[in-house]
């Protein structure tokens, strides 16, 4: 596991983090769907909310998505207290994926 300091995480750095996390249904990671919508550090508490949606209200792998989300931040950051926050507006659209989302969409 890698060595981090708390004070060098950044917003970025967990957003980047969160590539690790795929979506079960489209082997695609949530950040390149486009799924995460903001990142919100607070590094005096060391606490983080992701705001973030799904492709669809009733997607039956949110739950799923949202534990791994939490488990995947706190292996990389131990001690990150994480609070994953359902966001329905903007609602989600195939426009929000990235171009390397939609290059392993195609493959799928």
């Amino acid at each position: 596991m890698n060595k981090f300091n708390k004070e060098e995480v950044t917003e970025m750095a967990i957003y980047e983090s969160l590539k690790e996390v795929i979506d079960p249904e489209l082997y695609v990671n949530i950040v390149d769907l486009g799924l995460v919508y903001a990142v919100i550090l607070n590094k005096e508490t060391f606490n983080v909310k992701i705001e973030m949606t799904l492709t669809s209200q009733g997607c039956p792998m949110g739950d799923a998505i949202i534990q791994d989300v939490e488990e995947t931040l706190k292996r990389i950051y131990p001690g990150i207290d994480v609070l994953v926050v359902l966001v329905w507006e903007p609602s989600w659209s195939m426009d929000m994926v990235t171009d390397e989302g939609h290059a392993k969409l195609n493959g799928f």
